[in-house]
C-alpha cells in the first residue's frame, strides 16, 4: 500500500465496519466473560508494505475480540472503573472524527467553549465555586499533578520564590500532610513535581488508616505558621471512605495551609442528599481532582482538575511562545492550565453526557450504587464463610474470603491465590487488596450499566472457587 491517500476510497467503508463490529461487541458486553480467553500474538516487525486500511481494522477488531478485557461492561468492578454512557460514546467517535486542537481558543472556539461550559456544569454538580479556575484532564492522576503543581506555586511564593521560574534551589522541604487514605496517584504526582514521594507525613489513628485529626492539627501548630499543603482523601479506594473534609478545612483554614482534595470517584457523592454530608467542606479546599472515566462513565480519559485561585494555577502552566499568539483574558488557555498543551476535545464526551442525564439522571444512577452496594454487603453478611472488613458508605465492599477452620496466618495466601482465580474466571473482575494488614476484595459498583444480577454473581463466584479451593487444599482424609 503507498501514501495513505490512495486509501481515501477505503474511509466510508472502514467506519461502517467499525460501527458493526461495535454494535456487535456492545450487544454481547452484558454477559460476556469479562476476560477474553484470548491471549496476544508474538510481536512481528514493522511491515514494509502496508496492507490498507479495512484489512488492519479487520485484524484489530478479530484481535480485540480474543484479547480485550470487557472493561464497559456491567461486570467489571476492578480499579473503580466506569462504563460509556451511550450519549459520551457517540460524542467520542465525534471528538475523533473532527479531531479538533483543544489548545486555545484559536485552536478550537467549538472545543474550548463545550470544555468551559462543561466545566461549569461539573462545578454546579459537585459544589464547587462557579469561580474557581478549571481544565480537563486526561484522569486523577494529571488532576492530582495540577492542583498539587498549583499549591507547590503557592507554597513558594509565600518564600518569595517563583519556582516554576527559579526552582527548588535554596528552599526548605515542602511539608505534606495525608491520611492512611492517601492515594498512589497523588504520591506520584508529588514524585513528580520535585516535592518528593517520601515527603508526606502520614497521620493515622488505626491500622485503616483513618486520619488522626488531632495529630494533623498538631503538626500545622508545630510549624509556627509556615506555609504546607494537606492532602485530603475524598473516597478511599479500598473502601469508599473519607477524611473528615470540614475538620481538614478548618485546621488548613486556621494554620494557612493549602488544602488539596483527591476525590477522583468520592466526590460523586455530591449528586446525592443521601451521601453529600461526606463532601462538606469541598468548597473550602484549595483544589480539587477528580476523575471522569470512573462515576462519570465517560471514555478514557477524561478527569478534572479545579483550582481555587486563577492566577496561581495559570502560573503553574503558562507556556508563552510568539506563534501561539495572545487570548483574551475572558477566553481561558486551557492548554496553558495543564501539562499538555496537545489536547484532544475530550470535552464532547463529558458535555454529551450531562446534556443526555442531567442532575437527575446522575443522582438517580449514583444512588442505584449505593443500593447495589449495600445488597453487596449483607450478602458478605449473610454468608458464612465471607467476612466483611469495613463500613460501606458509598460504592465500595471490603471484605475476604474467611472459612471456618482456616487460621488467620492461612488466610494471606488464600485470598491472594482466590483473588487469581476470579480474575481468571472472568465472571466478574476484581483483584485483591491489603487492608489493615489483610488481602482483601474491594468490588467497586459505578458502571452505568450494572445491576442487581451483576452484583448477585460477585458473591456467589468468591464463595464458589474458594470452596473449590479450599477443597483442593484440604489434606486428604
Amino acid at each position: 500500500m503507498p501514501d495513505p491517500i490512495s486509501d481515501r476510497g477505503e474511509l466510508n467503508e472502514v467506519l461502517r465496519l467499525v460501527q458493526r463490529e461495535a454494535e456487535a461487541y456492545l450487544d454481547g458486553i452484558d454477559t460476556a466473560p469479562v476476560r477474553p480467553p484470548g491471549g496476544l500474538e508474538p510481536e512481528a516487525a514493522l511491515p514494509s508494505d502496508g496492507v490498507g486500511s479495512l484489512q488492519a481494522i479487520s485484524e484489530l477488531i478479530a484481535a480485540s475480540v480474543d484479547g480485550a478485557t470487557r472493561s464497559t461492561g456491567p461486570r467489571y468492578f476492578h480499579y473503580v472503573t466506569g462504563g460509556v454512557t451511550p450519549a459520551a460514546l457517540g460524542a467520542d467517535w465525534l471528538a475523533s472524527t473532527l479531531d479538533q486542537h483543544a489548545y486555545n481558543w484559536v485552536g478550537s472556539p467549538f472545543a474550548s467553549r463545550l470544555e468551559q461550559i462543561s466545566l461549569g456544569w461539573l462545578k454546579d454538580l459537585f459544589g464547587i465555586p462557579a469561580a474557581w479556575s478549571a481544565v480537563l484532564t486526561t484522569g486523577a492522576t494529571a488532576s492530582n499533578f495540577v492542583g498539587l503543581a498549583a499549591a507547590r506555586r503557592w507554597w513558594g511564593l509565600k518564600h518569595e520564590v517563583d519556582i516554576d521560574s527559579e526552582g527548588f534551589a535554596g528552599l526548605p522541604p515542602l511539608p505534606v500532610f495525608a491520611s492512611g487514605y492517601l492515594h498512589a496517584s497523588a504520591v506520584k504526582a508529588l514524585g513528580m513535581l520535585g516535592i518528593g514521594r517520601r515527603q508526606p507525613r502520614i497521620l493515622t489513628r488505626d491500622a485503616a488508616g483513618r486520619l488522626d485529626v488531632a495529630a494533623l492539627a498538631a503538626a500545622l501548630d508545630g510549624l509556627g505558621g509556615k506555609p504546607a499543603i494537606v492532602i485530603a482523601t475524598a473516597g478511599d479506594v479500598n473502601t469508599g471512605d473519607f477524611d473528615p473534609l470540614a475538620e481538614v478545612a478548618e485546621l488548613a483554614g486556621a494554620h494557612g495551609a493549602w488544602m488539596h482534595v483527591d476525590g477522583a470517584f468520592g466526590l460523586f457523592a455530591a449528586t446525592s442528599p443521601q451521601t453529600r454530608h461526606l463532601v462538606r467542606g469541598i468548597e473550602a479546599a484549595d483544589s480539587v481532582a477528580v476523575d471522569g472515566h470512573k462515576w462519570l462513565n465517560v471514555p478514557y480519559e477524561s478527569g478534572f482538575a479545579f483550582v481555587r485561585d486563577p492566577v496561581v494555577h495559570a502560573g503553574a502552566f503558562s507556556a508563552p511562545a510568539a506563534y501561539l499568539g495572545t487570548e483574551a483574558t475572558a477566553r481561558p488557555v486551557f492548554g496553558n492550565l495543564s501539562p499538555e498543551m496537545s489536547r484532544r476535545a475530550r470535552a464532547l464526551p463529558v458535555w454529551a453526557t450531562l446534556r443526555a442525564y442531567g442532575r437527575e439522571g446522575y443522582r438517580a444512577m449514583v444512588e442505584r450504587h449505593l443500593r447495589l452496594a449495600q445488597r453487596v454487603a449483607r450478602q458478605v453478611d449473610e454468608s458464612p464463610d465471607l467476612e466483611r472488613l469495613a463500613d460501606v458508605p458509598l460504592n465500595v465492599v471490603c471484605f475476604r474470603f474467611h472459612p471456618p477452620g482456616v487460621a488467620e496466618n492461612e488466610l494471606h495466601n488464600l485470598n491472594r491465590t482466590l483473588g487469581e482465580l476470579i480474575l481468571e474466571d472472568g465472571r466478574v473482575y476484581f483483584g485483591t487488596t491489603d487492608y489493615a494488614g489483610k488481602v482483601a476484595f474491594r468490588p467497586a459498583i459505578v458502571n452505568w450499566r450494572t445491576g442487581e444480577d451483576d452484583v448477585d454473581l460477585i458473591v456467589r463466584v468468591v464463595r464458589e472457587l474458594g470452596a473449590r479451593l479450599v477443597g483442593s487444599t484440604a489434606p486428604a482424609g
